[in-house]
Protein backbone atom coordinates (compact mmCIF):
# COMPACT_ATOMS: atom_id res chain seq x y z
CA UNK A 1 0.00 0.00 0.00
CA UNK A 2 1.14 3.45 -0.86
CA UNK A 3 2.12 5.54 2.00
CA UNK A 4 2.05 9.25 2.97
CA UNK A 5 4.86 9.06 5.14
CA UNK A 6 7.24 6.97 2.70
CA UNK A 7 10.13 8.45 1.25
CA UNK A 8 9.90 9.54 -2.31
CA UNK A 9 12.98 11.14 -4.96
CA UNK A 10 12.09 13.77 -7.34
CA UNK A 11 15.06 13.93 -9.53
CA UNK A 12 17.83 13.25 -6.71
CA UNK A 13 15.73 15.29 -4.35
CA UNK A 14 14.65 12.80 -0.96
CA UNK A 15 11.11 13.93 0.90
CA UNK A 16 10.25 12.15 4.08
CA UNK A 17 6.73 12.17 3.22
CA UNK A 18 3.91 12.98 0.23
CA UNK A 19 3.34 16.63 1.85
CA UNK A 20 4.19 19.53 -0.12
CA UNK A 21 3.83 23.41 1.50
CA UNK A 22 2.17 24.39 -1.47
CA UNK A 23 3.36 28.26 -2.85
CA UNK A 24 1.32 30.83 -0.10
CA UNK A 25 2.35 34.39 -0.68
CA UNK A 26 3.90 35.49 2.89
CA UNK A 27 4.35 38.83 2.96
CA UNK A 28 7.36 38.99 5.19
CA UNK A 29 10.18 39.94 3.21
CA UNK A 30 11.97 43.66 3.58
CA UNK A 31 10.82 46.45 1.65
CA UNK A 32 13.72 45.63 -1.10
CA UNK A 33 12.35 42.20 -1.45
CA UNK A 34 15.08 40.37 0.61
CA UNK A 35 14.90 37.99 3.35
CA UNK A 36 13.53 39.02 6.44
CA UNK A 37 14.40 36.67 9.88
CA UNK A 38 10.42 36.17 10.04
CA UNK A 39 10.51 34.57 7.10
CA UNK A 40 13.15 32.23 7.77
CA UNK A 41 11.67 31.79 11.11
CA UNK A 42 8.14 30.79 9.20
CA UNK A 43 10.11 28.58 7.19
CA UNK A 44 11.69 26.89 10.05
CA UNK A 45 8.55 26.49 11.67
CA UNK A 46 7.33 24.62 8.13
CA UNK A 47 9.97 22.08 8.66
CA UNK A 48 9.92 21.39 12.13
CA UNK A 49 6.00 20.64 11.68
CA UNK A 50 7.08 17.96 9.01
CA UNK A 51 6.37 19.16 6.11
CA UNK A 52 7.69 16.76 3.47
CA UNK A 53 8.58 19.89 0.49
CA UNK A 54 8.37 23.68 1.47
CA UNK A 55 8.17 25.87 -1.77
CA UNK A 56 7.87 29.25 -0.80
CA UNK A 57 5.88 31.97 -1.63
CA UNK A 58 6.27 33.46 -5.51
CA UNK A 59 9.72 35.03 -6.23
CA UNK A 60 9.64 37.80 -8.34
CA UNK A 61 12.39 37.49 -11.50
CA UNK A 62 12.18 40.67 -12.24
CA UNK A 63 11.80 44.11 -10.36
CA UNK A 64 8.86 44.82 -12.47
CA UNK A 65 7.57 41.56 -11.83
CA UNK A 66 6.25 42.56 -8.57
CA UNK A 67 3.13 41.73 -7.56
CA UNK A 68 2.61 42.53 -4.10
CA UNK A 69 4.14 44.30 -1.38
CA UNK A 70 6.94 42.59 1.16
CA UNK A 71 7.10 39.87 -1.47
CA UNK A 72 10.22 37.91 -1.98
CA UNK A 73 12.52 38.44 -5.11
CA UNK A 74 15.10 36.39 -7.06
CA UNK A 75 16.14 39.25 -9.51
CA UNK A 76 19.47 40.16 -8.56
CA UNK A 77 22.71 38.72 -7.25
CA UNK A 78 22.34 40.61 -4.13
CA UNK A 79 19.61 38.88 -2.56
CA UNK A 80 21.43 35.30 -2.81
CA UNK A 81 23.43 35.85 0.79
CA UNK A 82 19.58 36.30 2.20
CA UNK A 83 18.35 33.00 0.49
CA UNK A 84 21.14 31.19 1.43
CA UNK A 85 20.60 31.75 5.10
CA UNK A 86 17.20 30.98 4.00
CA UNK A 87 17.82 27.79 3.02
CA UNK A 88 21.19 26.84 5.59
CA UNK A 89 17.67 27.28 8.40
CA UNK A 90 15.72 25.34 6.56
CA UNK A 91 18.34 22.18 6.20
CA UNK A 92 19.15 22.19 9.82
CA UNK A 93 15.38 21.95 10.58
CA UNK A 94 15.08 18.62 8.72
CA UNK A 95 13.38 20.48 5.59
CA UNK A 96 13.60 20.10 2.34
CA UNK A 97 12.77 23.77 0.00
CA UNK A 98 12.03 25.01 -3.14
CA UNK A 99 11.70 28.50 -4.57
CA UNK A 100 8.62 29.49 -6.56
CA UNK A 101 9.63 31.26 -9.47
CA UNK A 102 7.33 34.16 -11.46
CA UNK A 103 6.63 36.77 -12.87
CA UNK A 104 3.66 38.95 -12.17
CA UNK A 105 2.20 39.82 -15.87
CA UNK A 106 -0.56 41.90 -15.42
CA UNK A 107 -1.08 41.01 -12.04
CA UNK A 108 2.16 43.52 -11.36
CA UNK A 109 2.16 46.54 -9.25
CA UNK A 110 3.48 49.76 -10.75
CA UNK A 111 2.97 51.57 -7.10
CA UNK A 112 5.40 49.26 -6.28
CA UNK A 113 7.99 49.26 -9.13
CA UNK A 114 7.13 52.03 -10.41
CA UNK A 115 7.51 50.06 -13.84
CA UNK A 116 4.44 49.73 -16.69
CA UNK A 117 2.79 46.27 -16.48
CA UNK A 118 3.46 43.73 -18.64
CA UNK A 119 1.28 40.59 -20.08
CA UNK A 120 0.72 38.84 -23.56
CA UNK A 121 -2.23 41.32 -24.60
CA UNK A 122 -3.64 44.42 -23.42
CA UNK A 123 -5.94 42.63 -20.78
CA UNK A 124 -8.58 44.53 -19.24
CA UNK A 125 -8.44 45.24 -15.39
CA UNK A 126 -9.88 42.83 -12.73
CA UNK A 127 -12.87 45.71 -11.99
CA UNK A 128 -13.16 46.38 -15.80
CA UNK A 129 -11.76 49.82 -16.08
CA UNK A 130 -9.41 50.22 -18.54
CA UNK A 131 -6.10 48.23 -19.75
CA UNK A 132 -4.39 46.11 -16.89
CA UNK A 133 -1.44 45.85 -18.50
CA UNK A 134 0.54 46.73 -22.24
CA UNK A 135 1.37 43.99 -24.58
CA UNK A 136 4.72 42.68 -24.29
CA UNK A 137 7.45 43.48 -27.42
CA UNK A 138 9.41 40.33 -28.08
CA UNK A 139 12.28 41.68 -26.64
CA UNK A 140 10.46 42.35 -23.44
CA UNK A 141 9.75 37.89 -23.63
CA UNK A 142 13.35 37.54 -23.82
CA UNK A 143 14.32 39.91 -21.10
CA UNK A 144 11.79 37.98 -19.60
CA UNK A 145 12.95 34.16 -20.25
CA UNK A 146 16.16 35.05 -19.59
CA UNK A 147 15.49 36.60 -16.45
CA UNK A 148 13.95 32.91 -15.31
CA UNK A 149 17.07 31.07 -16.03
CA UNK A 150 19.29 33.76 -13.99
CA UNK A 151 17.10 33.29 -11.18
CA UNK A 152 16.78 29.73 -10.82
CA UNK A 153 20.70 30.04 -11.12
CA UNK A 154 20.42 32.08 -8.31
CA UNK A 155 18.55 29.32 -6.09
CA UNK A 156 20.89 26.86 -7.11
CA UNK A 157 24.01 28.95 -5.42
CA UNK A 158 21.64 29.66 -2.60
CA UNK A 159 21.26 25.89 -1.61
CA UNK A 160 17.74 25.68 -2.69
CA UNK A 161 16.49 21.69 -3.01
CA UNK A 162 14.95 22.72 -6.25
CA UNK A 163 12.52 25.47 -8.36
CA UNK A 164 9.12 25.47 -9.16
CA UNK A 165 7.98 28.00 -12.11
CA UNK A 166 4.74 29.33 -11.57
CA UNK A 167 2.64 29.00 -14.42
CA UNK A 168 -0.63 29.03 -12.84
CA UNK A 169 -3.67 31.74 -11.16
CA UNK A 170 -2.98 34.55 -13.93
CA UNK A 171 0.39 35.04 -13.61
CA UNK A 172 2.68 35.98 -16.85
CA UNK A 173 3.21 32.70 -18.11
CA UNK A 174 -0.58 31.18 -16.76
CA UNK A 175 -1.76 34.77 -18.82
CA UNK A 176 0.21 33.85 -21.66
CA UNK A 177 -1.40 29.96 -21.61
CA UNK A 178 -5.00 31.11 -21.68
CA UNK A 179 -6.92 32.57 -25.08
CA UNK A 180 -8.95 34.33 -22.33
CA UNK A 181 -6.02 36.61 -21.73
CA UNK A 182 -3.73 36.36 -25.10
CA UNK A 183 -5.07 37.82 -27.88
CA UNK A 184 -1.70 37.85 -29.62
CA UNK A 185 -1.48 36.74 -33.61
CA UNK A 186 2.43 36.77 -33.59
CA UNK A 187 4.42 33.43 -32.62
CA UNK A 188 3.21 33.43 -28.98
CA UNK A 189 -0.14 33.51 -29.51
CA UNK A 190 -3.14 31.90 -31.16
CA UNK A 191 -2.59 28.30 -31.13
CA UNK A 192 -2.22 26.37 -27.94
CA UNK A 193 1.75 25.30 -28.98
CA UNK A 194 2.22 29.38 -29.45
CA UNK A 195 0.83 30.56 -26.30
CA UNK A 196 2.86 27.76 -24.44
CA UNK A 197 6.06 28.82 -26.17
CA UNK A 198 6.89 31.15 -23.47
CA UNK A 199 6.59 28.30 -21.07
CA UNK A 200 8.65 25.81 -22.83
CA UNK A 201 11.37 28.55 -23.40
CA UNK A 202 11.68 29.78 -20.09
CA UNK A 203 11.94 25.44 -18.60
CA UNK A 204 14.40 25.49 -21.18
CA UNK A 205 16.20 28.66 -20.13
CA UNK A 206 16.29 27.40 -16.68
CA UNK A 207 17.17 24.08 -16.90
CA UNK A 208 20.12 25.36 -19.33
CA UNK A 209 20.84 27.22 -16.22
CA UNK A 210 20.80 24.64 -13.62
CA UNK A 211 21.60 21.03 -15.42
CA UNK A 212 20.03 17.94 -15.84
CA UNK A 213 20.24 16.85 -12.33
CA UNK A 214 18.96 19.90 -10.48
CA UNK A 215 15.24 19.56 -9.95
CA UNK A 216 12.60 21.74 -11.91
CA UNK A 217 9.39 21.93 -11.55
CA UNK A 218 5.97 23.77 -12.46
CA UNK A 219 2.54 25.03 -11.30
CA UNK A 220 -0.46 24.74 -13.73
CA UNK A 221 -3.81 25.36 -14.14
CA UNK A 222 -6.24 22.29 -14.51
CA UNK A 223 -8.50 25.45 -16.31
CA UNK A 224 -9.00 29.14 -15.82
CA UNK A 225 -12.76 28.88 -14.68
CA UNK A 226 -13.04 31.62 -17.32
CA UNK A 227 -15.52 31.40 -20.68
CA UNK A 228 -12.55 31.36 -23.00
CA UNK A 229 -9.96 30.74 -20.87
CA UNK A 230 -7.42 27.38 -20.51
CA UNK A 231 -8.83 23.93 -20.59
CA UNK A 232 -8.14 20.85 -19.01
CA UNK A 233 -7.32 19.28 -22.21
CA UNK A 234 -4.86 21.85 -23.06
CA UNK A 235 -3.65 21.36 -19.66
CA UNK A 236 -3.20 18.26 -20.38
CA UNK A 237 -1.11 18.84 -24.07
CA UNK A 238 0.95 21.29 -22.09
CA UNK A 239 1.78 18.82 -19.45
CA UNK A 240 2.65 16.95 -22.27
CA UNK A 241 5.28 19.01 -23.86
CA UNK A 242 6.70 19.64 -20.74
CA UNK A 243 6.97 15.61 -20.25
CA UNK A 244 9.05 15.39 -23.25
CA UNK A 245 11.01 17.94 -22.22
CA UNK A 246 12.36 16.78 -18.97
CA UNK A 247 10.59 18.85 -16.37
CA UNK A 248 10.40 17.27 -13.07
CA UNK A 249 7.12 17.28 -11.45
CA UNK A 250 3.88 19.08 -11.97
CA UNK A 251 1.42 20.70 -9.48
CA UNK A 252 -2.00 20.96 -10.58
CA UNK A 253 -4.00 24.19 -9.68
CA UNK A 254 -6.64 25.89 -10.97
CA UNK A 255 -8.65 29.80 -11.30
CA UNK A 256 -6.87 33.14 -11.16
CA UNK A 257 -7.89 36.52 -9.72
CA UNK A 258 -10.65 37.04 -12.46
CA UNK A 259 -12.49 33.73 -11.71
CA UNK A 260 -12.30 34.61 -8.43
CA UNK A 261 -13.76 38.02 -8.63
CA UNK A 262 -16.79 36.40 -10.68
CA UNK A 263 -17.74 34.03 -8.00
CA UNK A 264 -16.23 31.12 -9.30
CA UNK A 265 -15.89 28.58 -6.57
CA UNK A 266 -12.93 26.90 -7.64
CA UNK A 267 -10.70 29.74 -7.86
CA UNK A 268 -7.15 28.29 -6.19
CA UNK A 269 -7.86 30.35 -2.54
CA UNK A 270 -11.83 30.26 -2.63
CA UNK A 271 -13.93 29.71 0.14
CA UNK A 272 -14.02 25.91 0.48
CA UNK A 273 -16.62 22.85 1.89
CA UNK A 274 -15.42 20.07 4.04
CA UNK A 275 -15.63 17.90 0.68
CA UNK A 276 -14.73 19.98 -1.61
CA UNK A 277 -11.64 18.46 -4.13
CA UNK A 278 -11.53 21.39 -6.52
CA UNK A 279 -9.50 19.86 -8.86
CA UNK A 280 -9.68 15.88 -8.11
CA UNK A 281 -11.06 15.07 -12.19
CA UNK A 282 -8.43 16.74 -13.52
CA UNK A 283 -5.93 15.55 -11.74
CA UNK A 284 -7.76 11.52 -13.04
CA UNK A 285 -7.54 12.85 -16.46
CA UNK A 286 -3.48 13.76 -15.40
CA UNK A 287 -2.58 10.50 -14.47
CA UNK A 288 -4.24 8.42 -17.07
CA UNK A 289 -2.34 10.47 -20.00
CA UNK A 290 1.05 11.84 -18.26
CA UNK A 291 4.23 10.33 -16.42
CA UNK A 292 5.09 12.99 -14.71
CA UNK A 293 4.71 13.20 -10.86
CA UNK A 294 1.55 15.11 -9.95
CA UNK A 295 1.32 17.33 -6.85
CA UNK A 296 -2.48 17.96 -6.09
CA UNK A 297 -3.61 20.92 -4.56
CA UNK A 298 -6.93 22.37 -3.70
CA UNK A 299 -9.53 21.60 -0.89
CA UNK A 300 -7.85 19.17 0.85
CA UNK A 301 -8.26 19.50 4.40
CA UNK A 302 -8.27 15.72 6.07
CA UNK A 303 -6.05 13.27 6.56
CA UNK A 304 -8.12 10.18 5.13
CA UNK A 305 -9.12 12.36 1.85
CA UNK A 306 -5.29 12.86 1.23
CA UNK A 307 -4.56 8.97 2.21
CA UNK A 308 -7.31 7.88 -0.62
CA UNK A 309 -6.05 10.16 -3.21
CA UNK A 310 -2.79 9.00 -2.98
CA UNK A 311 -3.70 4.61 -2.42
CA UNK A 312 -6.30 5.28 -5.73
CA UNK A 313 -3.50 7.31 -7.59
CA UNK A 314 -4.79 9.99 -8.25
CA UNK A 315 -1.93 12.53 -7.35
CA UNK A 316 1.50 11.46 -6.16
CA UNK A 317 2.16 14.18 -3.50
CA UNK A 318 -0.92 16.51 -1.58
CA UNK A 319 -0.25 20.38 -1.58
CA UNK A 320 -1.28 22.10 1.39
CA UNK A 321 -1.27 26.04 2.16
CA UNK A 322 -4.62 27.21 4.46
CA UNK A 323 -4.00 24.26 6.69
CA UNK A 324 -0.69 24.65 6.84
CA UNK A 325 -0.93 28.43 7.79
CA UNK A 326 -3.65 27.10 11.01
CA UNK A 327 -1.45 24.15 11.70
CA UNK A 328 2.50 24.56 10.74
CA UNK A 329 2.71 20.93 12.74
CA UNK A 330 -0.28 19.58 10.90
CA UNK A 331 2.04 16.66 8.96
CA UNK A 332 3.90 15.21 12.26
CA UNK A 333 0.20 15.76 14.29
CA UNK A 334 -1.14 13.42 11.51
CA UNK A 335 1.72 11.09 11.66
CA UNK A 336 1.56 10.70 15.85
CA UNK A 337 -1.69 9.22 14.74
CA UNK A 338 -3.90 12.21 15.57
CA UNK A 339 -5.79 12.25 12.09
CA UNK A 340 -8.56 14.56 12.92
CA UNK A 341 -9.39 17.36 9.76
CA UNK A 342 -7.39 20.60 9.67
CA UNK A 343 -8.61 22.42 11.82
CA UNK A 344 -8.70 25.48 9.34
CA UNK A 345 -11.86 26.44 8.34
CA UNK A 346 -11.35 28.92 4.87
CA UNK A 347 -12.57 31.73 5.21
CA UNK A 348 -9.56 33.62 4.24
CA UNK A 349 -9.33 35.64 7.52
CA UNK A 350 -5.46 35.31 6.97
CA UNK A 351 -5.89 37.98 3.89
CA UNK A 352 -6.11 40.43 6.85
CA UNK A 353 -2.78 40.36 8.68
CA UNK A 354 -1.37 40.37 4.80
CA UNK A 355 -2.94 42.99 3.58
CA UNK A 356 -1.49 45.11 6.99
CA UNK A 357 2.02 44.32 6.78
CA UNK A 358 2.00 41.63 9.68
CA UNK A 359 2.51 38.65 7.16
CA UNK A 360 1.26 35.90 6.72
CA UNK A 361 -1.17 34.24 9.69
CA UNK A 362 -4.26 32.82 10.90
CA UNK A 363 -6.17 35.24 12.99
CA UNK A 364 -8.09 32.02 14.52
CA UNK A 365 -4.60 30.59 15.64
CA UNK A 366 -3.92 34.21 17.51
CA UNK A 367 -7.26 34.58 19.48
CA UNK A 368 -6.99 31.12 20.74
CA UNK A 369 -3.63 32.07 22.12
Amino acid sequence: MVSLFETTTINGMNLRNRFVRSATYEGLAHDDLTVSQRLIDLMVTLAHGGVGLIITGLATVTRDGQNMPWQLGIHTDTQIPGLTRLTHAVHAAGGTIMIQLAHGGAQGNSALTGEALLGPSAIPAVDGKGPACRAMTHADIQRIVEAFGAAARRAQAAGFDGVQLHGAHGFLLSEFLSPFFNKRSDPYGGSLENRGRIVLEAYHRVRDAVGASYPVTIKLNSEDFLEGGLTVAEMLQVASWLEAAGIDAIEVSGGTSWALGQGRPNASYARVEPTDLYYRDAARRYKAAIGVPLMLVGGIRSYDVAQQLVEDGVTDYIALCRPLIREPDLINRWKAGDTRPSACISDNACFGPLRAGNGLQCVHLKRAR
